[in-house]
């Protein structure tokens, strides 16, 4: 069934990337739930599962936007509009892993681990890519939700539900993702205008999109940092002040000179804060110093 780009051209349509770091959020948030009393067999099947419904979802994304993909540089040489894969081979690997990632969590984990795996398919496949991503510069706002698919379903692998604390943790990711991606879309604003994907920066501009981006980064900093006053503990909170500081100066640092090298940079930088907070969210886990509670969640 491979194509002419072999097993390279299936790797490629799954952004490995996107895996990696939606895999850390899943299994830190597990680990964290968890206190580390999660079995090995929990976390391979939750990284299982979890690394196919984000390969699969990739690639319904890749088979969808294969046209607009052929419009913008960034995109153009990706397996299905440079002509290495045929579109209903990414489609079928699309559905079939999809399908199988979430068959393989009703079996292997619960089924509210296994509804946020689908939950989270969805947002990304049907509300982001299909619906919002061509019509409204919401799309990445409300598509962010599906980040926070890949914490809850860590957290109920590890409780069976979803509490009120496992579910304020999930929302980190959802407000970070604006930040990021606005980034990477001043980046790419005049591939996506002649797209016509109705990117932020598209229709702000990038200096009035950079300043979007740092009141987005001012209502995300705050927030993470408050969470450790709701059940978690030292760690958590030495990190979220020390990340959310780096992410706040570069924010900054866009503002001031809003070019496309500093977004990039940006940019980059955004995951490694993503990483930092929910990394400390499972150490906190293991060397626990409690703070005092705002409010019992």
């Amino acid at each position: 069934m491979l194509d002419r780009l072999g097993l390279r051209g299936y790797l490629a349509i799954s952004k490995l990337r996107i895996v990696a770091v939606l895999d850390l959020v899943a299994i830190t948030s597990l680990l964290a739930a968890s206190r580390w009393n999660a079995s090995a067999w929990d976390v391979a099947f939750l990284l299982l599962a979890g690394s196919m419904a984000s390969m699969g979802a990739s690639a319904l994304n890749h088979y969808y936007d294969k046209d607009i993909d052929l419009l913008m540089s960034r995109t153009s040489k990706r397996p299905i509009p440079s002509g290495v894969m045929r579109a209903r081979s990414a489609l079928a690997y699309g559905l079939g892993m999809s399908i199988a990632s979430v068959v393989i969590a009703v079996f292997t984990l619960n089924p509210v681990a296994a509804s946020f795996i689908a939950l989270g398919i969805l947002f990304y496949v049907v509300i982001y890519t299909m619906w919002l991503k061509r019509r409204h510069t919401s799309n990445i706002v409300i598509g962010g939700f599906a980040g926070s698919c890949a914490s809850y379903a860590g957290w109920a692998t590890a409780t069976g539900s979803l509490d009120p604390l496992g579910f304020l943790v999930g929302l980190i990711v959802f407000l970070w993702t604006p930040t990021h991606f606005w980034c990477l879309s001043i980046v790419g604003r005049e591939e996506y205008a002649n797209a016509r994907v109705p990117m932020l920066p598209v229709l702000v501009g990038d200096k009035k999109a950079a300043m979007y981006i740092l009141v987005n980064t001012i209502v995300l900093l705050p927030y993470s940092i408050a969470i450790a006053f709701l059940g978690l503990g030292v760690v958590y909170l030495i990190a979220s002040i020390a990340a959310g500081v780096m992410l706040l100066y570069y924010n900054l640092m866009l503002v001031r000179n809003t070019t496309k090298e500093v977004a990039w940079r940006t940019y980059k930088l955004s995951s490694p804060y993503l990483a930092i907070v929910f990394i400390a969210l499972m150490l906190d886990s293991i060397y626990h110093y409690p703070l005092p509670l705002l409010i019992t969640v």
